[in-house]
C-alpha cells in the first residue's frame, strides 16, 4: 500500500521541485497549488523566502498568509504533488480561490493522490481552527471539481469569472470535520505515520 505525507519545500529538494515545475510546462498543464514556484524557477532560495514571508503575512485585501507543501509518496520520496492552504482568507479570496489550492505532476494523475492531497490539507485546516473551507475549480477541469465533491464538497454557485481566467467557475464548502470524519477509514492508511 502506497503512503503519502507532506514535506516542507527546502533547499535540499531544489531539482526535484523544478523537475515537477518543468513536467507541466512539458505537458502544456496549468498549474495551481504551487505557491508561485513557477515564477521562480530561476531562484529557487528566493521563492523558500517567498513561502517564509507568506506564512507570517499579516492579512490585508491583498494578501493572505499561506502555507505550501510538497505532497510525497513514501516508497520513493517524489514529489507527486503540492498544495498550498491559507487559514485567512481576504474578500477577494473568498470570492475566488478559496482556503486551498492543490495540483498533481501530470505523470502521476488519475491514482487518486489528489484526493490524498485534499484529505491531508483538511487535517491542517483543523489544526488551524477552521469547520468549512471554500475550493473553487474550473468548470473545465473535472478532475478537480470531482476531487472536491468526493470529500464532500457542495457546490455554491457556479459563475462565470472575468477578473483573472476569464471562465467558468465552481465554488464548493467543505464541512472539514464532517469530511475528515466520513473518509478517514479510507485515507488515514494511505497517510504516512509520523
Amino acid at each position: 500500500m502506497e503512503r503519502f505525507y507532506y514535506e516542507t519545500p527546502s533547499v535540499s529538494r531544489k531539482a526535484d521541485a523544478l523537475e515537477y515545475i518543468a513536467e507541466f510546462h512539458r505537458f502544456g498543464s496549468d498549474i495551481n497549488g504551487s505557491g508561485g514556484l513557477d515564477r521562480f524557477t530561476d531562484d529557487y532560495e528566493g521563492w523558500l523566502l517567498k513561502l517564509e514571508e507568506d506564512r507570517n503575512l499579516v492579512p490585508d485585501e491583498k494578501k493572505s498568509p499561506a502555507e505550501t507543501y510538497f505532497l510525497v509518496r513514501s516508497a520513493d520520496k517524489k514529489i507527486v504533488g503540492m498544495v498550498n492552504i491559507r487559514y485567512v482568507l481576504n474578500e477577494r479570496l473568498k470570492k475566488y480561490g478559496g482556503n486551498i489550492g492543490y495540483s498533481i505532476r501530470p505523470t502521476e494523475r488519475r491514482k487518486g493522490y489528489n484526493k490524498i492531497n485534499l484529505y491531508l490539507a483538511l487535517k491542517l485546516c483543523r489544526l488551524h481552527g477552521l469547520k468549512k473551507v471554500l475550493l473553487d475549480a474550473d468548470t473545465d477541469n473535472p478532475a478537480s471539481w470531482r476531487t472536491i465533491e468526493a470529500l464532500g464538497g457542495v457546490m455554491l454557485r457556479e459563475y462565470f469569472e472575468d477578473e483573472f481566467d476569464h471562465c467558468m467557475v465552481r465554488d464548493y464548502e467543505i464541512d472539514v470535520e464532517k469530511s475528515l470524519e466520513r473518509f478517514s477509514h479510507i485515507y488515514e492508511p494511505l497517510l504516512e505515520k509520523t
